[in-house]
């Protein structure tokens, strides 16, 4: 699936595109499974969670809001995000660890069924819900500390002085935690692959990408752009289907049911996609920073090998 050397931007995502197309039932299965899934429960939730009265929506209410107001918007913003954040966690924990089975399958030419990646997975996910617990405990706690000054004086009453400080403490606190989520970027395949613990993870990561921050950085941008591509082409028939069927492009309610299930849809076939690219890429950008570090090329030869004279 990748030549087993040094690989180059071009031939990661090539390699993890590769094995979209050759494995597409396994790895479109689980990615449909995991999709459905937490989207469901994400329609139902936003559906029924309860809606504040301090949301700024238009430029007027945002320019006449007070520092506080300001605020309690913003807590309310971040609040929705981390519930749906919390739900779609679930689904990445199990759609990485079968992804990153079959991704590893694949570069040794082998064949892998879902029913393989779920047996070989299954075992880890304990330590990869662990994983995935600690890596945003980090990064959000980056942008706590960062913001955490500014908040104390909002609340001592300096509301101009601390509503500025909580925005410079946030930019601040957002570039330490765009570096600790690269630095731990590789902790995942690690853990699946090595059968490593939690922390040592963690740890395995941080030498794979001391050196290398940068390129692994472009790389996980450039996999994101693919993942907003991709969101974006899906989404564009959204609204066309919607009026075909209910006679109205868009619900002026965005917690109705209608609003919510093509949003759904449109999510769920996106995530069924982008799911496997963006699994893919990590894992190879894992064994591509051990082939050059560690030559592991000569390791994957050897499997394969052994693989193809049994």
């Amino acid at each position: 699936m990748i030549p087993l050397r040094p690989l180059a931007v071009g031939e990661i995502i090539e390699g993890s595109v590769s094995t979209l197309r050759r494995h597409w039932r396994t790895a479109l299965g689980v990615s449909l499974a995991v999709a459905v899934g937490t989207q469901a429960v994400a329609t139902v939730v936003e559906r029924f969670r309860p809606r504040g009265s301090s949301a700024l929506t238009t430029p007027e209410e945002l320019a006449d809001a007070t520092p506080r107001e300001v605020l309690h918007a913003l807590g309310e913003s971040l609040t929705e995000i981390a519930t749906t954040s919390v739900i779609g966690l679930i689904g990445s924990i199990v759609a990485s660890a079968m992804l990153t089975v079959v991704v590893s399958r694949a570069v040794l030419g082998r064949p892998v069924t879902a029913r393989d990646a779920w047996a070989n997975a299954r075992p880890r996910l304990p330590a990869m819900a662990g994983l995935f617990c600690v890596i945003p405990l980090l990064i959000v706690g980056a942008f706590a500390v960062g913001t955490a000054p500014g908040l104390v004086l909002v609340a001592a009453g300096a509301e101009q002085a601390g509503l500025s400080l909580t925005l410079l403490g946030g930019m601040a606190g957002l570039v330490g935690s765009v570096w600790l989520w690269i630095r731990y970027s590789l902790a995942a395949p690690a853990l699946m692959l090595e059968r490593q613990g939690v922390m040592a993870s963690l740890r395995r990561s941080e030498k794979l990408v001391r050196g290398s921050w940068g390129r692994i950085f472009g790389i996980q941008i450039l996999a994101g752009l693919l993942v907003f591509l991709v969101a974006t082409i899906v989404a564009l028939p959204t609204s066309p289907i919607e009026f075909m069927i209910t006679g109205e492009a868009g619900s002026d309610d965005p917690s109705s049911w209608t609003n919510l299930i093509f949003t759904g849809v449109a999510a769920t076939i996106s995530s069924m996609i982008a799911l496997p690219i963006t699994s893919g890429m990590t894992a190879l950008l894992y064994m591509d920073q051990r082939i050059r570090r560690e030559s592991l090329d000569i390791e994957l030869t050897r499997a394969a090998s052994v693989g193809e004279g049994q």
